[in-house]
């Protein structure tokens, strides 16, 4: 069972954010743990305050006086100050960096909200300079049992050296991500009705309040329809005329209503990589689900739950400093394929591929492995009991377990 507490970025934010005295912008999918999150902070921190837009009394006082909702400075402790959904609020930005550079007293200060805030934040940015951004993940197999993150570097070399000790559990972890999703409310539940009514009551959400909120689209029924056109086609490069033709609208249209499920955090989109794959694939994109679960096929879905898992390694890392870490995919016009390439500072660095079932290397290892400067490779299945080292010419291939393998990520 997950405790609700066991969160990474909560040490992080103290220790980047805070201590170089600046604001925590968190952002991330609706219902992930944002505002536990925050609240935990406040918990332990026990001085400061939480305000939260949809409070009639804040949304005055914000109005009147925004310089109030920062309480003083008593004691030995810096409040903290919690400002959610404040992205809602009309020229948020202008008056946070007004409080924000006329604090009286230090205090710390944190803005939360749903996956518009890293929308709104785009532009001619006042707050530059001001803040740290952070992208909260729902749980991973490995934050589902530790609050530490690994960094990229100790990530390679344990994996070589299986330095880590296998617990059981973790399957049993895995099963419970493969069959609820990560998201914690389905998660701890761990109850396929409730995870369905949870699950059927995001999407209508997402659509009918934050992607009305952003784009003010007339079509909401046909983002509909798309969103339940996607999971059957995880995993493999989406062309979306196909999909523009069923739903009769224009390629153009299509785009961009994926922009905004992209953007609201309901999927993301990985593109080709092309700069050593000689004949390689360079437009089109696959999609998957922040929640797995989405997706039925069991082949997918497991897929999905590895692509999941690299994502949030790729955003902690960057969003922590240790370098620019990006997740593609690799493909060539012969549709060789390995699932998934993570690259640092823009250079491939770590290439995956996720086989359900299949615990021998796949053959396109042969082909696509030797174009890349890596010199260490990955597959992951969801049977338990293996781990085994496989010689490519000056490279390595691990064929593992997830179960134990997906711990060694953050």
């Amino acid at each position: 069972m997950v405790s609700m507490k066991a969160r990474q970025l909560k040490a992080l934010i103290d220790q980047i954010c805070f201590r170089d005295q600046k604001m925590a912008f968190v952002s991330g999918p609706r219902q992930c743990g944002k505002t536990t999150l925050a609240k935990m902070l406040l918990e332990e921190r026990r001085t400061g305050a939480y305000h939260n837009w949809d409070d009639v009394e804040f949304r005055r006082l914000w109005t009147k006086d925004p310089k109030a909702a920062v309480p003083k400075h008593s004691g030995e402790k810096v409040p903290l100050v919690v400002f959610d959904e404040i992205h809602k609020a009309k020229f948020w930005k202008r008056t946070l960096k007004g409080v924000y550079d006329t604090l009286a007293a230090p205090a710390d200060i944190m803005v939360t909200g749903s996956a518009r805030l890293n929308v709104y934040r785009r532009g001619s940015d006042s707050l530059l300079g001001r803040y740290y951004h952070f992208r909260l993940h729902p749980f991973t197999l490995r934050e589902m049992e530790t609050t530490t993150v690994p960094g990229p570097d100790d990530v390679i070399t344990r994996l070589q050296r299986r330095s880590l000790r296998m617990v059981k559990q973790r399957q049993k972890n895995l099963d419970d991500l493969l069959q609820y999703g990560p998201f914690p409310e389905p998660l701890l539940a761990q109850n396929q009705r409730r995870a369905r009514l949870w699950r059927r009551n995001r999407i209508e959400r997402v659509i009918r309040e934050d992607l009305r909120d952003l784009s003010r689209t007339l079509e909401l029924s046909r983002v509909e329809m798309l969103a339940a056109l996607l999971p059957e086609r995880v995993g493999s490069p989406l062309p979306l005329s196909p999909l523009a033709d069923y739903l009769e609208v224009s390629y153009d249209t299509v785009k961009r209503w994926m922009n905004f499920l992209s953007e609201l955090y309901y999927i993301f989109e990985l593109r080709p990589y092309t700069k050593q794959i000689v004949r390689g694939l360079r437009k089109e994109r696959k999609v998957y689900f922040w929640d797995a679960a989405e997706v039925e096929d069991p082949g997918p879905r497991f897929e999905n739950l590895i692509a999941g898992h690299l994502l949030k390694a790729c955003h902690i890392w960057t969003d922590c400093g240790e370098g620019v870490f990006e997740l593609f995919y690799l493909r060539n016009k012969e549709k060789q394929e390995i699932d998934f390439l993570i690259t640092r500072d823009g250079k491939a660095w770590l290439p995956v591929e996720a086989k359900l079932s299949e615990a021998n290397p796949s053959p396109n290892w042969r082909k696509l492995l030797p174009q890349l400067p890596c010199k260490f490779g990955l597959q992951l299945c969801a049977a338990p009991g293996h781990w085994r080292v496989y010689s490519e010419g000056r490279q390595t291939l691990l064929v593992a377990s997830a179960a134990e393998a997906l711990y060694y990520l953050p």
